[in-house]
C-alpha cells in the first residue's frame, strides 16, 4: 500500500466547485488540507463553503460531531503558493488551459519537496502535455474526479507518457484510501469515460439529425428500453450543451478527426443559439417549470402509439439471438407462437399474421417490407419498445407489431425506419469503443466496465453488454451500418472483428 499517510498535508489549487469537492474528500479522509486560489479572497470563501457542507453532513447524521470539529481544525486557506511547501500531494483544479496549468506546475515544482506528488484534475487536456514543462515530469499524474467529487465514487488515475509507476501507484492507492473507486488508464484523449461514452450522445444526435425521432422519444427509448438512467438529450442539457460539445470536439480533434468522434452540427447550432440547457432555461427542452421535465430530472415522455389489438398467432422463424426472450414473453401474454427453422445464416424473424416480418434491428434496411424492433437491456423489464416500419409496410401490419408488444405490457414508440434504430446502434458503438480501448491497453476490461458504470451510471459496463449480445451480433451490426454510412464511423475495430471470428466471448474479464 503506497497511499499517503493521513497525517500528511494535501493542497488543492483552484477553489472552484471541483477544487472544493476534492478538498472535502481529502479532509474527511483525515488529511490536513490547504486551499489556494489565484483570486484574492476566493480561498477563504471556498474554506467557508466546505465548512458549510460539513455542517450539513453533521445535520444529516453522516458525520460525527467529534470528526466534524477535528476536520475544521485541519482545513485552512493559503494566501500564496509558497505556503504549500510542506504538501505531500498537490491537486490542481484550475481552468482548462494548457499554458496556465504548465506555468502553475512549474511554479509548484520550485516550491514543494522532491517527494511531493503532483496531480492534475484535467478532464480534457493531455496529462503528458501538462507535465511537459516540468523538470521531473515523472511525479505528475492525472487524478480526474467526477463532479460532485464528494458524492461520485469514480476517480480516473491517468498515467502520462512520463509518469513514474510509483507515482501512479501512490495516486491510485491514495484515492482508494479516500473511499473512492480508482481506475487506471493511459493518457488518451478523453481518458476512459469521456472516450468510451461519446456514442451515447453522438448516436442520439445522429438519429435526430436524420429526423427518425424527436429528442423526447429518443430519450425515452434509451431510458425505458436501454435501461440508462437518463436520456442523452436531457443529460446534455444537464451538463451544458457548450460543455458537452466542447468535450466531443476536443476528443475528435485529439484523435485527428477520427469519424467515430465527429461532432454534431445540430448541437453546434444549439450552442450558437445560446440554448445551453438548464443553466440558460432552454436546451433541447425547456426548463421554465417542473412540469416540462426539470423537476423530474429527465425529458418529457413522448406520446405512446395508439392501442392496437394483439395478433392471435405469430410464427418465429430461426433464432432471434439477443431478442430470444421476446418469444417467451409473447407466449406468456397469450399469443400463440409457432416455430419454424430458419435458413442457414439468416437472422431470425417473427412473422405476423399479415405476412410482414418483425425483426431485431441489425443495422440493415431490408429489401422486403418488414418492421424492426429495438434492442433492449432486458425485454422482461423494459417499459418501452421502439419499432420502425420499412417503406411499403401497411398500417395494419404496424398495428399488429404495436399490439404484439403492447400485449406484453410495453409502451410502443413508432419511429422512422433508420439503420440500427436507437438503442442497438448506441450499444454497438459503446461496445466497439470499449473493446478498442482494452485492445490498445488504455485500461483493463474490469476498469473500463467499472468506469462506465460508476462514472456515467450505465446499467451495464459495455464489455459485459457485449458478452450478453455476442461479439458476432455487434460486429455484423456495425458492418451493416458501415455499408450504409461508408465513412469509417461504424467500421468495427480490428479486435472486435477478431473476437467475432473466435469461439470465445467478446471480452474476457
Amino acid at each position: 500500500m503506497t497511499a499517503l499517510d493521513r497525517t500528511s498535508t494535501v493542497a488543492v489549487v483552484g477553489a472552484g466547485t471541483m477544487g472544493q469537492g476534492i478538498a472535502q474528500v481529502a479532509l474527511v479522509a483525515g488529511h490536513h488540507v490547504r486551499l489556494y486560489d489565484a483570486v484574492p479572497g476566493r480561498a477563504q470563501t471556498a474554506v467557508d463553503a466546505v465548512a458549510g457542507r460539513l455542517d450539513r453532513l453533521v445535520a444529516k447524521g453522516r458525520l460525527g460531531a467529534v470528526e466534524h470539529k477535528a476536520a475544521l481544525t485541519r482545513l485552512a486557506p493559503a494566501d500564496s503558493l509558497a505556503e504549500l511547501t510542506e504538501s505531500a500531494l498537490v491537486v490542481e483544479a484550475v481552468v482548462e488551459d494548457l499554458a496556465v496549468k504548465q506555468d502553475l506546475f512549474a511554479d509548484l515544482e520550485a516550491i514543494v519537496g522532491e517527494d511531493c506528488l503532483l496531480a492534475t484534475n484535467t478532464s480534457s487536456l493531455s496529462v503528458t502535455a501538462v507535465g511537459g514543462a516540468l523538470r521531473r515530469p515523472g511525479r505528475l499524474v492525472g487524478l480526474h474526479f467526477f463532479n460532485p467529487a464528494p458524492l461520485l465514487p469514480l476517480v480516473e488515475v491517468v498515467a502520462g507518457a512520463a509518469s513514474d509507476g510509483a507515482a501512479v501507484a501512490a495516486a491510485f492507492d491514495t484515492a482508494a484510501a479516500w473511499g473512492k473507486t480508482p481506475v487506471r488508464c493511459t493518457d488518451t484523449p478523453g481518458f476512459l469515460v469521456n472516450r468510451v461514452a461519446r456514442p451515447f450522445y453522438a448516436e442520439a444526435l445522429r438519429v435526430y439529425e436524420e429526423r427518425a425521432a424527436d429528442p423526447a422519444t429518443i430519450d425515452a427509448l434509451l431510458r425505458e428500453c436501454g435501461g440508462f438512467a437518463m436520456g442523452p438529450f436531457a443529460l446534455m442539457d444537464l451538463i451544458g450543451q457548450d460543455v458537452n460539445e466542447a468535450v466531443t470536439r476536443s476528443v475528435w480533434e485529439a484523435f485527428f478527426r477520427d469519424p467515430k468522434f465527429t461532432p454534431s452540427l445540430a448541437q453546434r447550432r444549439l450552442v450558437e443559439a445560446g440554448r445551453l440547457g438548464r443553466k440558460t432555461g432552454r436546451g433541447w427542452f425547456a426548463y421554465d417549470d417542473a412540469a416540462n421535465g426539470q423537476g423530474a430530472g429527465h425529458s418529457p415522455d413522448p406520446e405512446p402509439a395508439a392501442l392496437a389489438m394483439a395478433p392471435g398467432v405469430v410464427t418465429v422463424r430461426g433464432s432471434l439471438g439477443p431478442a430470444r426472450e421476446v418469444v417467451r414473453l409473447a407466449e406468456e401474454s397469450g399469443i400463440e407462437v409457432r416455430r419454424e427453422s430458419g435458413g442457414p445464416g439468416r437472422p431470425g424473424v417473427i412473422v405476423l399474421p399479415s405476412g410482414v416480418t418483425l425483426r431485431l434491428a441489425d443495422g440493415r434496411l431490408p429489401g422486403e417490407p418488414s418492421v424492426q424492433f429495438d434492442l433492449a437491456l432486458d425485454y422482461a423489464t423494459a417499459r418501452r419498445i421502439g419499432i420502425a416500419p420499412s417503406a411499403g409496410v401497411h398500417a395494419d401490419a404496424v398495428a399488429e407489431a404495436t399490439g404484439f408488444f403492447q400485449a406484453m405490457g410495453k409502451e410502443v414508440s413508432v419511429i422512422r425506419d433508420v439503420p440500427g434504430m436507437v438503442v442497438a446502434r448506441t450499444v454497438a458503438m459503446l461496445v466497439d469503443l470499449a473493446v478498442d480501448a482494452v485492445a490498445k491497453e488504455v485500461a483493463s476490461a474490469h476498469d473500463v466496465d467499472t468506469a462506465m458504470r460508476l462514472g456515467v451510471n450505465y446499467p451495464l459496463g459495455p464489455l459485459e453488454w457485449g458478452k450478453r449480445i455476442s461479439a458476432a451480433y455487434v460486429c455484423d451490426f456495425l458492418d451493416a451500418m458501415h455499408a450504409w454510412y461508408p465513412t469509417g464511423r461504424y467500421a468495427p475495430c480490428p479486435e472486435l472483428r477478431r473476437r467475432a471470428g473466435a469461439t470465445e466471448s467478446v471480452i474476457s474479464s
